[in-house]
């Protein structure tokens, strides 16, 4: 077998594991609710696997450079959600969503500008998501409506993330661990959720799963501090299993920490 050919199959593999895990999430997300969907959506669902395919084809040192670069990208995530969120009340989706991609786009090229050490990323995600997290409290809570799944939206969605994981593993060779850091950040499942809902329910219950996304999308950084870490001290296997390991067990506190409060609030029979 060629070479070439062997790296298109290879290749081909790892698009269509990214397809089957985001498939499962998604199909998760659709049946559980705006609030687990929200969890679910801030699980390592398109991140995940760009990273492991990157820690198949290079050393330790790379992916704990690529994990400094994905760090203060969180934080441009955050606003990317701020700005779609407050423009879909009032707008269409091509402007709720080009705005916030264009947000996204920006604050990611500014960051790539810049060497980022552990404690600047930290510090940008605590200075983001302080600023977001208040404004975005607003806008949680909206009555759902009925939201009837279409024949191509988990395909839509596993194409999303296929390709992405493509351009990364394809690209990470000559583009660096930064740049590779970067793209691997890109929120495919948020900007899914904008193109596949907003036409079908409206922009303010979308932007309530968005909104609702902010806590679980500040436990998906510190996964992410806590996989460069990781990968420093115990290589790359161990700390993208600890990354994993956060943000499941933050999403599982958010989730334990919202159901008592709602039974609290339930009215006494």
């Amino acid at each position: 077998m060629s070479p070439d050919l062997h790296f298109l199959l290879f290749l081909l593999l790892r698009m269509a594991i990214a397809a089957a895990f985001v498939v499962t999430a998604s199909i998760i997300t659709e049946r559980s609710g705006p609030v687990i969907g929200a969890l679910v959506a801030t699980l390592p669902v398109s991140a995940g696997p760009s990273y492991v395919f990157l820690a198949l084809d290079h050393d330790a040192a790379f992916i704990a450079q690529g994990a400094l670069a994905s760090l203060p990208v969180n934080a441009a995530t955050i606003f990317m959600c701020l700005t779609y969120v407050v423009l879909s009340q009032r707008h269409g989706l091509v402007a709720s969503c080009g705005s916030a991609v264009a947000v996204w786009i920006v604050l990611a090229s500014i960051i790539r500008q810049f060497d980022w050490t552990l404690s600047a990323g930290l510090a940008a995600n605590l200075i983001a998501f302080g600023i977001c997290i208040p404004l975005l409290a607003g806008y949680r809570h909206v009555k759902m409506p009925l939201v009837t799944r279409r024949w191509y939206d988990v395909p839509m969605r596993a194409a999303l993330v296929a390709t992405l994981v493509a351009i990364v593993v394809s690209t990470s060779g000559w583009v660096g661990p930064r740049i590779s850091g970067i793209i691997a950040l890109y929120p495919v499942v948020f900007s899914s959720i904008m193109v596949i809902l907003h036409p079908r329910i409206g922009g303010p219950p979308t932007a309530a799963v968005l909104a609702n996304s902010a806590w679980g999308l500040l436990g998906f950084g510190m996964a992410i501090a806590v996989m460069h870490v990781a990968v420093v001290w115990f290589g790359s296997a161990v700390g993208l299993c600890l990354a994993l390991g956060t943000c499941i067990v933050w999403n599982l506190s958010l989730w334990g920490i919202g159901r008592r409060a709602r039974h609290k609030a339930r009215p006494l029979p």
